[in-house]
């Protein structure tokens, strides 16, 4: 912390303290939750379509109910779950045709934000996609399904942040996070697997070469392999 001290009318010093960087805050028990509930439903713990025992859950995760309930209001935002009024809170189902829905809008989205993102991205910008690319590989490697899937979202949601249009980028946030259960089992078989990180080495290959039009087929088509992937398993 720097103090300056200036003399004012003889002998009075005031110090002047300059602003402190923000410190870094450490993860909130509500952070913990939201993301280990989400994690529930994506892996399936919490199965599509049921409801969601609070005493149970809440002793699971060694929680009480009031933090409890506010991680399945942020939930309800990301549209991972339904409160029903005097019924409680739902996982939330979704149909073939909400599915495939989605996945349109996302398909375009995604073509749109292939040369924006290509235009727009800095060399560093880049780096730290192929770094993000490169961990996921790594649980690829490892059968950790999971941290796959989780570096997987990011890499798409970096692809989209990068095109530099806020509004794109927030409806394509808003229906990954309602997909992430269905994208997440996609990946079931080994496979459907492999076939998807292929899709992701080319999605790499067109952003390093800067080239918009391949970026956007690559996204597109990664997106068409998902529903390939995913439309028998729903």
């Amino acid at each position: 912390m720097n103090v300056e001290l200036n003399a004012l009318g003889g002998s009075d010093d005031v110090a002047v303290v300059e602003p402190e960087v923000a410190r870094i805050e450490r993860p909130t028990l509500h952070n913990v939750v939201v993301s280990r509930l989400r994690d529930m439903i994506i892996e399936g713990q919490l199965p599509a379509g049921v409801r969601i025992h609070e005493g149970q859950v809440g002793l699971q995760l060694g929680v009480s109910r009031t933090p409890l309930r506010e991680a399945l209001k942020v939930l309800a935002t990301e549209g991972l779950i339904e409160l029903i009024p005097s019924r409680g809170a739902f996982v939330r189902k979704l149909t073939v045709k909400d599915a495939h829905d989605m996945l349109g809008v996302l398909s375009s989205l995604e073509n749109l934000a292939g040369p924006m993102t290509c235009q727009n991205a800095s060399d560093e910008d880049i780096r730290e996609v192929r770094r993000l690319h490169e961990e996921m590989l790594a649980f690829y490697a490892a059968r950790d399904r999971l941290q796959y899937f989780k570096r997987n979202q990011q890499i798409h949601s970096l692809l989209i942040s990068l095109s530099g249009n806020e509004s794109l980028a927030l409806v394509h946030d808003i229906l990954q996070t309602r997909m992430k259960r269905i994208r997440y089992i996609g990946d079931q078989k080994e496979e459907s697997w492999s076939a998807a990180v292929r899709e992701h080495e080319e999605m790499i290959a067109a952003l390093e070469a800067r080239d918009g039009a391949r970026l956007s087929s690559a996204m597109v088509g990664h997106l068409a392999g998902s529903w390939e992937r995913i439309h028998s398993e729903i």
